[in-house]
């Protein structure tokens, strides 16, 4: 939510994009997306034995797959192709997206996979919560600390961070008597905000429903 509510200011940039995409289903633009974040978590997947060139390249295929998940809902606007398969589409590729790249982190030498279901988690109740509220009939829920903007931004930072361990050091650094790669302190970050932005949406949801 942090970066959601602030998707006016980049309209300016989404904007031209959209337009120079109208050629293209909104469909097929999301499946684009999709595919960009599937290449993205064999990346990281990858990115332990050739970290120097797999790192830079996950960052960047999952910052282009956020934003062509962004432009299709605005092509389908600027097209009048909006409708209900294809918003039902674009939600059910999102949550495959989310998947596969936290997953990858996940099962990536990385990260230790509790960690990283801790994250799925997370995640995946922060999605549920946002669709349940659409589902009672009340709009689609954006409140809370961590929305799919803000994922996906930790996601394209956190290989560009653990470059930067790399670097500096042998990939993890200590925090009191436990060692943390970048990728699990953003894990770290989606399974404890995430789980809090969880439950942030369901009271909110709660008090919207008729007792």
């Amino acid at each position: 939510m942090v970066l959601d509510s602030k998707r006016d200011r980049v309209e300016f940039i989404l904007e031209p994009i959209a337009r120079s995409l109208t050629r293209f289903s909104p469909n097929t633009i999301s499946w684009f997306a999709f595919a960009l974040a599937i290449l993205a978590g064999i990346a990281i997947v990858a990115s332990p034995r050739m970290w120097t060139v797999l790192l830079p390249a996950s960052a960047l295929l999952v910052i282009l797959s956020g934003l062509f998940d962004a432009l299709d809902g605005k092509v389908a606007r600027l097209t009048g192709k909006t409708s209900r398969r294809g918003d039902l589409l674009d939600h059910v590729l999102d949550r495959y997206a989310d998947v596969v790249m936290v997953g990858a982190v996940a099962v990536s030498a990385w990260c230790d996979p509790y960690l990283g279901l801790l994250a799925i988690i997370g995640m995946l109740m922060t999605s549920y919560m946002g669709t349940q509220c659409q589902a009672i009939g009340a709009g689609r829920l954006y409140s809370g600390l961590l929305g799919r903007a803000d994922r996906v931004v930790l996601l394209t930072i956190a290989p560009l961070l653990q470059m930067a361990f790399m670097l500096f050091s042998d990939g993890w650094i200590g925090l009191g008597p436990v060692s943390f790669s970048a990728f699990e302190l953003v894990m770290l970050w989606f399974a404890v905000v995430g789980n809090i932005t969880a439950v942030q949406r369901a009271l909110k949801i709660w008090k919207m429903v008729p007792p």
